[in-house]
């Protein structure tokens, strides 16, 4: 992997392929380049295509002390940004990279981007009076705050709970019987520095980007599961109705990673809509 260096002395690696308009991967909390490469090699023969590992992710060593605010990563995404003088930039979020774009929106703006596509996620994890379309559409502050506490106790188990006890029926079942996939998923979390990444966690849920959502002024593709452990379809059909150049597809028997359910077709969505892109 190629890295570049943040202000903080930070590494940041990530991975550069293909020639053409820049496509930005950005992955999940707890994931890695490694969850795009299989896209990122199908449309390389066509796009500049960069995966990175986000500061505390990654099989990489960290000062304990890292700074790993979202606040952070966007800055570290200008820095990559930068580093290659890219313009007319789509990035490509899911879950945590979701939020990656919505806050580099908020403080770089859209001038860099030509597009951007969202992969099943909220602009506000934590549910309150004035939103229900957050985590379970029931995640409160004090579930939150029950949650980080589990985390820190056993990150891990935290994990892996906050996915099985959601609105997939498939995933709680597989985590009661114990299925190899949760298994091989502990074995994995249990690896990860989880003192850098509870505190990516919270200033993920301490986020409000509706106001974001709603300036958007680039097109969007948005692509959410029908089975998502998470998110509510009432949740795509809002973020949908907030961009005013939005093209929303919901993927069947999928749950928070539709990407990964039906790869071919992620691929040819995503390829159609940065063609279009280019053509307008």
């Amino acid at each position: 992997m190629e890295k570049l260096t943040a202000s903080d002395g930070t590494s940041i690696r990530y991975i550069s392929i293909g020639h053409g308009r820049p496509l930005i991967f950005l992955h999940g909390w707890t994931a890695n380049a490694r969850e795009w490469l299989p896209f990122a090699s199908e449309l390389a023969d066509e796009f500049q295509v960069f995966c990175w590992d986000a500061r505390g992710h990654g099989d990489h060593q960290y000062e304990e002390d890292s700074d790993t605010h979202i606040s952070t990563m966007a800055q570290d995404l200008q820095l990559l940004i930068d580093k290659y003088d890219l313009q007319d930039v789509v990035l490509v979020g899911h879950s945590m990279g979701a939020l990656t774009t919505w806050e580099y929106i908020r403080q770089f703006g859209t001038e860099r981007l030509g597009g951007v596509c969202i992969v099943d996620q909220s602009p506000k994890l934590v549910t309150d009076d004035s939103w229900e379309h957050g985590i379970y559409s029931n995640f409160p502050a004090d579930k939150n705050q029950q949650l980080i506490q589990r985390l820190s106790e056993n990150f891990a188990e935290g994990v892996l709970e906050l996915v099985a006890f959601g609105n997939n029926v498939r995933s709680r079942e597989n985590f009661e019987r114990n299925s190899r996939g949760f298994q091989q998923m502990r074995e994995y979390l249990q690896k990860l520095p989880g003192p850098m990444l509870t505190a990516c966690w919270q200033s993920l849920t301490a986020q409000d980007y509706r106001d974001i959502v709603s300036a958007i002024n680039v097109p969007a593709l948005l692509i959410y599961g029908d089975e998502s452990q998470f998110y509510s379809q009432t949740l795509a059909n809002w973020v949908a109705t907030q961009i005013n150049d939005s093209e929303l597809h919901i993927y069947e028997n999928s749950d928070h990673s539709p990407q990964l359910w039906h790869r071919e077709r992620f691929v040819y969505d995503l390829r159609r809509f940065v063609t279009r892109l280019s053509e307008a």
